[in-house]
């Protein structure tokens, strides 16, 4: 359950910022927008709609993406937090969003999806040891596999860097490649 310290971090700082790059404690909105096109790499075929689930969707700023791009994606978003989930279904009240903790819940109320999208919930531990983080990413990758049809992407930490912070989850390649 040590999980949850995750998510009400993200919520502090929704509180503290509200609806913005910040309140998901992101830098800055431009390093957003190029991640979510280098997740969005994955698809290579927009010919006919894709049905894409934004795991950990947070304010819905890929959502916002996707239609300022204007992307054959049929969007889906799910997040653990109730603030979130209340912020994306008062900003997108025609999308469909999921406030379910998918390792507590039965996730066959989830549809199947060509493509899970993770972006930035495997970045910070927080208070959580390193063990405790690779299970939660393990447990999740598990999970969301079950309803993946094409593909997910998902980013982590390289400990290959200049330098570590104590609250961030670094992910060998070593360790990767044997998950």
């Amino acid at each position: 359950m040590s999980y949850k310290n995750l998510y009400k971090h993200y919520e502090n700082c929704f509180d503290k910022y509200g609806d913005s790059n910040l309140g998901v404690d992101w830098p800055n909105k431009e390093d957003a927008f190029r991640r979510y096109k280098i997740m969005l790499s994955i698809i290579k075929d927009y010919s006919k709609p894709i049905k894409l689930l934004d795991f950990g969707c947070g304010c819905g700023h890929l959502l916002e993406y996707i239609q300022e791009h204007d992307l054959n994606i049929d969007y889906y978003g799910l997040d653990i937090s109730k603030k979130f989930y209340d912020c994306c279904i008062s900003k997108f009240p025609n999308n469909t969003f999921y406030n379910i903790d998918i390792l507590k819940e039965d996730i066959d109320i989830l549809p199947d999806f060509d493509y899970i999208i993770l972006n930035g919930v495997f970045t910070e531990k927080r208070n959580l040891n390193d063990e405790e983080m690779f299970d939660f990413f393990s447990n999740i990758l598990k999970m969301i596999n079950k309803k993946t049809k094409t593909g997910i992407a998902f980013n982590v930490m390289s400990p290959i860097v200049d330098f570590k912070r104590k609250d961030l989850f670094y992910l060998s390649f070593d360790k990767l490649g044997f998950f």
